[in-house]
């Protein structure tokens, strides 16, 4: 199967354009990050230096892996049934771009933002830690693998939390039912990862290579399944199969 980069480019430029006009995916993209950081942020200020050694068999900043979890859902989630009740879609769908083409763009549409949004929330996140904490609890806090960790997997699991917020989208009738599924849909990835952030599932070097090839294996199939099951018939006539 080839794709054209050429139309993938043009519906990311298309679908950026649009979120940059629509407040309610701004407003999405700011809320949902504050809602991860305030109060973890006040509970880390008041912990005291003794709190040091426990937290250094924890990963608590890992818990920030929810932003990707949820944040690119709930934007993919408005990406087919949003232009379709705008009535922007049919004319599109007429087009002789590839079902997989069009789809691949908005998911790339989609994860450019989110990646922007959870990179930056957690290196200001850093900054705070390191200015504001206690400066043995900001060492316990701070360490090499947690950041390698959360480099690694911020793209893989918003590659997922985004082909479950599209294939959301293509079944939804509204926009805000849509979102709703698709939060409700990333919450089982935000489990795991409050899980792994407070050592209730201890975090291994195995652990860590088989999640991420699990994530990646689900990525290209959510690419694939969203793609067969997208119905350009029922999405122009509006019916439901």
């Amino acid at each position: 199967m080839s794709v054209s980069a050429t139309r993938v480019r043009a519906i990311v430029r298309k679908e950026l354009r649009e979120y940059r006009r629509n407040g309610s995916i701004v407003v999405t993209m700011a809320v949902i990050p504050l809602i991860f950081i305030i109060t973890p942020l006040i509970d880390i200020f008041a912990l005291p230096a003794s709190a040091a050694s426990a937290l250094r068999h924890e990963h608590v900043l890992l818990y920030m892996l929810g932003i990707p979890a949820v944040v690119p859902a709930v934007v993919a989630a408005y990406s087919v049934v949003g232009e379709r009740q705008q009535g922007t879609l049919e004319p599109l769908l007429t087009t002789p771009i590839r079902r997989e083409e069009l789809l691949l763009g908005k998911a790339l549409a989609a994860l450019l933002p989110s990646l922007v949004v959870s990179y930056g929330v957690y290196v200001v996140v850093l900054a705070i830690v390191e200015l504001f904490a206690h400066p043995a609890v900001a060492s316990a806090l701070v360490r090499g693998p947690d950041l390698l960790a959360q480099l690694l997997f911020t793209p893989l699991l918003a590659g997922w939390s985004i082909w479950v917020g599209i294939a959301i989208s293509t079944r939804s009738s509204e926009v805000r039912v849509a979102q709703q599924l698709g939060t409700v849909a990333s919450l089982p990835s935000v489990l795991v990862t409050a899980c792994i952030a407070f050592n209730l599932i201890h975090a291994t070097l195995g652990l860590a290579l088989g999640f991420a090839a699990t994530l990646l294996v689900l990525d290209g199939v959510g690419w694939r399944i969203t793609s067969a099951a997208f119905d350009r018939e029922r999405l122009v006539t509006g019916t439901r199969s």
